[in-house]
């Protein structure tokens, strides 16, 4: 059996990679030689990142100022990518938001603008991507989930509709893109110590530290080891999963 992998230095585009779990995604990603594109709604951060992961792995990298919510921005980033780095042959879609607005307060234009960056964003990047992903043998895709596809949360309909239908959407993707030889996985993250989650856990102490397992919240980079892996020829036979990396939570009966 001829089994053609990835080859190492095939780049990477990471969505919202100029913070949280996209930022830690990149960096593990670039200290293995892997050449990313950092996408992301801040234009300024994502070169700021890019240039500082250049320096510090010796990997070349792009920053790209995009706003998801637009689906005709998509084509010129990635023209950009494709120009700077060569054809991409990863995606790792991190970018998401997250509206508190419990279904009391939600507006069309709030779930809209949720699913179209979290869900409608991903198979619009795999959609265009699909001739680099194609020409690099053992391309890989990851969606970053979330627990709460499975939980759900009262505050985040939005969001965990969202989540829930990304894992939908990976098993799809798996599925129509597996005979061409690509990946497409999920990796659903627990509560994860990122700028967004720090100061609502600062303000609760103890409050998700009870029902996690491991009795600790998550780094951002224990995340990102696993995309990396899913990433790798190290996950060749792994497809139309979803790995959660929650510590034990889903399980947990606390």
């Amino acid at each position: 059996m001829n089994i053609q992998l990835n080859s190492p230095a095939s780049p990477v585009v990471v969505t919202g990679g100029a913070s949280g779990i996209g930022l830690a995604c990149a960096e593990a990603l670039a200290a293995v030689g892997r050449p990313v594109a950092i996408w992301d709604l801040q234009a300024g951060k994502a070169e700021e990142v890019a240039a500082q992961l250049a320096q510090t792995h010796g990997v070349a990298c792009l920053g790209v100022g995009v706003d998801l919510c637009d689906a005709a921005a998509i084509t010129p980033a990635l023209a950009a990518t494709r120009a700077a780095l060569g054809a991409p042959g990863g995606l790792v879609h991190a970018a998401g938001m997250v509206d508190q607005s419990g279904i009391d307060q939600l507006t069309a234009e709030r779930w809209d603008r949720v699913l179209n960056v979290n869900l409608r964003a991903m198979a619009l990047l795999v959609q265009e991507m699909l001739p680099d992903l194609r020409a690099n043998p053992g391309s890989s895709v990851v969606g970053i989930a979330s627990i709460n596809a499975t939980l759900g949360n009262g505050l985040i309909p939005a969001y965990s509709a969202s989540k829930g239908g990304l894992l939908s959407l990976v098993r799809s993707l798996a599925d129509a893109l597996g005979a061409d030889g690509i990946r497409v996985n999920s990796v659903s993250p627990g509560q994860i110590l990122t700028p967004m989650v720090a100061p609502i856990a600062a303000a609760n102490p103890g409050v998700f530290e009870r029902r996690i397992l491991l009795g600790r919240l998550g780094q951002p980079d224990e995340v990102a080891r696993v995309v990396r892996f899913l990433l790798s020829d190290e996950a060749s036979y792994i497809n139309a999963a979803e790995i959660v990396v929650d510590g034990g939570n889903i399980s947990s009966q606390r």
